[in-house]
């Protein structure tokens, strides 16, 4: 009976010890509690756990992709948007990580779930649309800096989804059409100016030049002589009779020498 007994504590010794080595993998550590208060963090490998005296709590250092649930957001522009994200974070503090929040995976969505809705609503739709890659650093950073007392450091945030109500997709529809149509304007009345501009300039040229006008009312009138027309009446400028004048002068004196 002596050796039964003693065979039986040697079991429960052994059992023991067996019991106080635990095995820590290269992405994880081991915060160690000594009779409730924190005594230090190990890991990896072969780590040493005295039963009823040391308690252990495991904690994985490796990135863990957060999904944000969909957030109904009011953007500046007071227009209503659904938006969803994913936060990227991992463990830097094992200690803080347990000790500072309950639990910081639970928290870290919490306090996503009010950044993203907290930051979008400083910003308009057009820039929801547009510059999502800022929009992503400042929910990252004010994530981060939050996270910090709890040993998580957030590596990265993603806008995945910006959806909006069918109503106003096309409300932005007719807003985008008025601005081409308005854009098409502009370009016509550049286009308007610009030739009563050269217009101007012709004319101008013209009226230095006499000769150069009459020469273009020439060229007008064959153009109208060329029209299949009845009757045309041609309206003669008196300079342009004084004008021919000169030229049969000038060609009587060639002629006398």
């Amino acid at each position: 009976m002596f050796e039964f007994g003693f065979s039986g504590i040697a079991f429960v010794i052994v059992a023991l010890i067996v019991a106080s080595f635990r095995i820590l993998r290269e992405y994880e550590r081991g915060v160690v509690f000594m009779l409730g208060r924190f005594w230090k963090v190990k890991g990896p490998g072969l780590v040493l756990v005295i039963p009823g005296v040391q308690q252990m709590v495991r904690v994985d250092l490796r990135t863990v992709v957060l999904d944000v649930p969909t957030q109904d957001v009011i953007s500046r522009d007071n227009v209503s948007v659904k938006v969803n994200a994913v936060v990227y974070l991992r463990v830097i503090d094992p200690q803080k990580a347990i000790i500072e929040v309950e639990n910081f995976l639970n928290a870290t969505s919490q306090l996503a779930q009010t950044t993203l809705r907290a930051v979008l609503g400083k910003h308009e739709l057009d820039e929801m649309l547009a510059e999502r890659e800022r929009l992503n650093l400042d929910i990252q950073q004010a994530l981060d800096t939050q996270t910090d007392a709890w040993g998580i450091k957030v590596a990265n945030v993603e806008i995945k989804h910006v959806d909006i109500d069918e109503s106003m997709v096309r409300a932005i529809a007719k807003q985008a059409e008025a601005e081409r149509e308005r854009r098409a304007k502009v370009i016509h009345a550049e286009g308007e100016l610009q030739a009563s501009e050269k217009l101007l300039q012709a004319a101008q040229i013209l009226a230095r030049q006499p000769e150069a006008m009459q020469l273009r009312y020439l060229q007008t009138l064959a153009g109208i002589a060329g029209d299949k027309t009845n009757t045309i009446v041609f309206p003669v400028p008196g300079n342009f009779m004084e004008l021919l004048a000169r030229q049969k002068l000038s060609g009587d004196a060639e002629q006398a020498h």
